[in-house]
Parts: structure tokens; C-alpha cells; sequence
């Protein structure tokens, strides 16, 4: 008879294609640590199980609003960076290859952690058609305004898909309509429950932060790298001490200077 210290080794280090035949084998093993093993190797399984089932709900999703438009190659877009008070505007754009794998963790880009979106972002760049980051400047921000900004970041991304040769039948966009394309859906919470949108949102994310974490080099003492051109107490206390820098937006900072000339 294996030991129980054996039987856990063997468990710690099976595959979760691994874990079904272990359960089996052992499930008749009366000794409390075995079956304390099986409980933990089942909830195990119950969770990846759970995380497949979470993604294939965003690429049905997605299949099934294109196909209410005809089907196609769908296009997903969604925007990083509207609500910072520095850096630029990012919007980013994913053609999914259908014939690949679901990309694993794939989610609204918030709700991970930087490492899983740089692991992630790599995912997407092997398993889409195209990709691209577009981005709006903070001078075209000041002078146009925000609605206007959303609507050049999502034509460019739109540009720059098709100009790798992709002929795109639906865009998908997260939240609100913005009427900028006659093939635009928009999908409300669209990066937590549509695949390319998902992969949008976290391929712009991580080449915005890396562009705000290059501005941190440049303008130091904003803290960029940290809160990425939001407005943290910490980044209007450093404002309000060092004045504005080129790539703050000087729109969205007026509040923070009140009786002082920007």
C-alpha cells in the first residue's frame, strides 16, 4: 500500500488531465489524509473547470452578438486611459484567430495583476489574426475633448488593423455607442464578457503602463510609474509642487490650481 506522503507527492505533481484517474484510483482509500487529498484534487478541478467554462462564455458571447450581424471576422476595441490626468489617450484593437486556443486568463484587463497582463498580452499577440495600440496625444486631448479623442483612437486602430490585410465585418466596443463606424456593437461591460474585447483592453493597458513607466524616466518625480497618470493624492500633492508637465493634461488639472495661472 502507498504511503500517504506518497500519495500527496503523486497528487502535487499530476497535470489537472491527470487528476480524474487519481481520484479513481484512491477514492476507496479509507485513510484520512487520502481523502483529504481527493477533496483538495476535486476543488482543484471544480475551479479549472469553472475558468473553462468562464472563457468559452466570451467567445460564445462574442460569436453570438457577430452572428446577429452576419458573422465574419469580428474586430474587439476598447480604451485605457480616459480618466488619468497625464499621458496619453490608448486604444487597443484584437482580431482573434478562431482556429487557436482560448487564451487562458483572458479578462477585463482590471481585474488582473501586471504580471498576469504581460503574460497574457503575449497570449493574444500569438493566438490573434492582427493587433495594435493606437494613441491620442495629450495636446489633440486639451484641443479636442475626450469624445472626439475615443473616436480618432478607434478610427486609427480600425486603420491599422486593416492595413495588415484584415477585412473586418464587426466591431465590438465596450460600453457606450460611439458612432464612429457603421459596423460598431457596443457591448455593455464588454471587456468582462466578450473574448476580443477582453484582449483589447489588456494589449492597450500594458503599452500604456509601460509608455507612463517610460515617462517616469523622463519626468521624475510625478510618480508615473506607480499611478500611471491618475490622479493620486500623491501625483497632486507632486503637481501642485513641481507644476505641470508636458504631458499632463492641462484640461483636466485646472481644478488642482485654483487662483493660479496654468
Amino acid at each position: 500500500m502507498h504511503s500517504v506522503k506518497d500519495i500527496k507527492a503523486t497528487f502535487e505533481a499530476a497535470s489537472v488531465e491527470e487528476l480524474p484517474p487519481l481520484i479513481a484510483r484512491f477514492q476507496d482509500d479509507e485513510r484520512q489524509g487520502v481523502h483529504a487529498l481527493i477533496m483538495r484534487a476535486s476543488k482543484r478541478l471544480e475551479r479549472v473547470r469553472a475558468e473553462q467554462e468562464r472563457i468559452a462564455s466570451l467567445y460564445a458571447f462574442q460569436e453570438s452578438i457577430a452572428g446577429e450581424r452576419g458573422g465574419g471576422i469580428v474586430l474587439g476595441i476598447d480604451e485605457v486611459g480616459r480618466g488619468p490626468i497625464a499621458g496619453p489617450l490608448a486604444a487597443g484593437g484584437v482580431v482573434l484567430d478562431p482556429s487557436a486556443p482560448p487564451i487562458e486568463g483572458l479578462d477585463d484587463s482590471k481585474r488582473l495583476s501586471s504580471d498576469a497582463r504581460e503574460r497574457i498580452s503575449a497570449l493574444i499577440e500569438e493566438r490573434s489574426l492582427a493587433c495594435t495600440v493606437a494613441y491620442v496625444s495629450v495636446e489633440e486631448i486639451d484641443e479636442h475633448g475626450m469624445a472626439w479623442a475615443l473616436r480618432r483612437a478607434f478610427s486609427d486602430v480600425v486603420q491599422a488593423i486593416e492595413r495588415q490585410r484584415i477585412v473586418v465585418d464587426v466591431i465590438l466596443l465596450d460600453g457606450n455607442p460611439v458612432g464612429f463606424d457603421e459596423r460598431e456593437v457596443s457591448v455593455v461591460k464588454g471587456d468582462a464578457r466578450c473574448a476580443s474585447i477582453a484582449a483589447a483592453s489588456i494589449i492597450a493597458k500594458v503599452a500604456r503602463d509601460r509608455q507612463m513607466e517610460r515617462l517616469d524616466a523622463v519626468y521624475p518625480g510625478y510618480g508615473f510609474a506607480q499611478n500611471k497618470g491618475y490622479g493620486t493624492q500623491a501625483h497632486i500633492g507632486a503637481l501642485r509642487e513641481l507644476g505641470l508637465s508636458t504631458v499632463h493634461r492641462k484640461s483636466f488639472c485646472t481644478g488642482f490650481f485654483q487662483g493660479h495661472e496654468l
